[in-house]
Protein backbone atom coordinates (compact mmCIF):
# COMPACT_ATOMS: atom_id res chain seq x y z
CA UNK A 1 0.00 0.00 0.00
CA UNK A 2 1.65 3.27 -1.05
CA UNK A 3 2.02 6.26 1.24
CA UNK A 4 -0.92 8.54 0.53
CA UNK A 5 -1.21 12.27 1.25
CA UNK A 6 -2.96 11.70 4.60
CA UNK A 7 -0.21 9.40 5.85
CA UNK A 8 2.48 11.75 4.51
CA UNK A 9 0.96 14.64 6.50
CA UNK A 10 0.77 12.48 9.64
CA UNK A 11 4.41 11.42 9.24
CA UNK A 12 5.55 15.02 8.73
CA UNK A 13 3.92 16.10 12.00
CA UNK A 14 5.57 13.44 14.17
CA UNK A 15 8.21 14.25 16.78
CA UNK A 16 8.53 10.68 18.00
CA UNK A 17 8.59 7.19 16.54
CA UNK A 18 9.19 3.71 17.94
CA UNK A 19 11.46 1.67 15.67
CA UNK A 20 11.29 -2.12 16.00
CA UNK A 21 13.88 -4.52 14.63
CA UNK A 22 14.88 -8.10 15.33
CA UNK A 23 18.14 -9.99 15.23
CA UNK A 24 18.65 -12.89 12.83
CA UNK A 25 17.59 -15.27 15.63
CA UNK A 26 14.38 -13.26 16.17
CA UNK A 27 15.30 -11.38 19.35
CA UNK A 28 13.14 -8.21 19.18
CA UNK A 29 14.32 -4.72 20.02
CA UNK A 30 12.36 -1.46 20.11
CA UNK A 31 14.01 1.92 20.25
CA UNK A 32 12.58 5.43 20.41
CA UNK A 33 13.72 7.92 17.80
CA UNK A 34 12.70 11.55 17.86
CA UNK A 35 13.31 15.06 16.68
CA UNK A 36 11.46 18.13 15.52
CA UNK A 37 8.43 17.73 13.26
CA UNK A 38 9.66 16.54 9.89
CA UNK A 39 12.61 14.52 11.20
CA UNK A 40 10.91 11.45 9.68
CA UNK A 41 10.68 12.14 5.95
CA UNK A 42 8.64 10.73 3.12
CA UNK A 43 11.05 10.34 0.19
CA UNK A 44 8.49 8.85 -2.19
CA UNK A 45 5.28 6.81 -2.06
CA UNK A 46 7.14 3.74 -0.78
CA UNK A 47 10.08 5.15 1.18
CA UNK A 48 10.64 6.89 4.53
CA UNK A 49 13.98 8.00 5.95
CA UNK A 50 15.53 9.78 8.89
CA UNK A 51 18.97 10.89 10.00
CA UNK A 52 20.37 8.58 12.65
CA UNK A 53 21.95 10.77 15.31
CA UNK A 54 24.75 9.89 17.70
CA UNK A 55 23.23 8.39 20.83
CA UNK A 56 23.95 5.77 23.45
CA UNK A 57 26.47 3.92 21.28
CA UNK A 58 24.86 0.54 21.79
CA UNK A 59 24.11 0.16 18.06
CA UNK A 60 21.60 -2.64 18.68
CA UNK A 61 19.24 -1.42 15.95
CA UNK A 62 22.10 -1.04 13.46
CA UNK A 63 23.37 -4.50 14.40
CA UNK A 64 19.94 -6.03 13.94
CA UNK A 65 19.55 -4.39 10.53
CA UNK A 66 22.91 -5.79 9.43
CA UNK A 67 21.45 -9.29 10.00
CA UNK A 68 17.74 -8.81 9.33
CA UNK A 69 16.22 -5.89 7.39
CA UNK A 70 12.64 -6.55 8.57
CA UNK A 71 11.43 -3.63 10.68
CA UNK A 72 8.36 -1.80 11.90
CA UNK A 73 7.60 1.79 12.83
CA UNK A 74 4.94 2.77 15.35
CA UNK A 75 3.79 6.39 15.23
CA UNK A 76 1.53 7.64 18.03
CA UNK A 77 -0.48 10.84 18.22
CA UNK A 78 -1.65 10.91 21.83
CA UNK A 79 -3.74 14.07 21.43
CA UNK A 80 -5.72 12.83 18.41
CA UNK A 81 -5.62 9.23 19.70
CA UNK A 82 -4.32 7.88 16.41
CA UNK A 83 -1.78 5.12 15.83
CA UNK A 84 -0.04 4.21 12.60
CA UNK A 85 1.91 0.98 12.17
CA UNK A 86 4.28 0.72 9.23
CA UNK A 87 5.90 -2.55 8.12
CA UNK A 88 8.83 -2.91 5.79
CA UNK A 89 12.56 -3.28 5.47
CA UNK A 90 15.13 -0.81 6.70
CA UNK A 91 18.75 -0.28 5.82
CA UNK A 92 21.55 1.84 7.19
CA UNK A 93 23.09 4.27 4.70
CA UNK A 94 26.59 5.45 5.51
CA UNK A 95 28.90 7.60 3.41
CA UNK A 96 26.11 9.48 1.61
CA UNK A 97 26.77 12.99 2.90
CA UNK A 98 24.14 14.57 0.65
CA UNK A 99 21.31 12.27 1.81
CA UNK A 100 22.32 12.55 5.47
CA UNK A 101 22.55 16.36 5.29
CA UNK A 102 19.15 16.51 3.59
CA UNK A 103 17.58 14.47 6.39
CA UNK A 104 18.91 16.61 9.26
CA UNK A 105 16.11 19.03 10.22
CA UNK A 106 16.98 22.68 9.66
CA UNK A 107 18.52 24.24 12.75
CA UNK A 108 18.66 20.94 14.64
CA UNK A 109 21.93 20.70 16.54
CA UNK A 110 22.84 17.04 16.66
CA UNK A 111 25.47 14.96 14.89
CA UNK A 112 24.07 12.58 12.29
CA UNK A 113 26.07 9.37 12.01
CA UNK A 114 24.17 7.85 9.09
CA UNK A 115 20.70 7.60 7.57
CA UNK A 116 18.03 4.96 8.03
CA UNK A 117 16.03 4.32 4.85
CA UNK A 118 12.78 2.43 5.32
CA UNK A 119 11.07 0.67 2.37
CA UNK A 120 7.36 0.53 3.21
CA UNK A 121 5.57 -2.72 2.39
CA UNK A 122 2.33 -2.05 4.32
CA UNK A 123 0.79 0.30 6.84
CA UNK A 124 -2.34 0.51 8.95
CA UNK A 125 -3.99 3.26 10.94
CA UNK A 126 -5.99 2.63 14.10
CA UNK A 127 -8.85 4.87 15.11
CA UNK A 128 -9.73 6.57 18.37
CA UNK A 129 -11.59 3.71 20.03
CA UNK A 130 -9.04 3.00 22.81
Amino acid sequence: MPIDSELAAFVAAQTSVFFATASLSGQPYVQHRGGPPGFLRVLDERTLAFADFAGNRQYITVGNLSENPKAQLLLLDYVQRRRVKIWGEARVVENDAELIADLVPSGYEARAEQAIVFAVSAWDSNGRQH
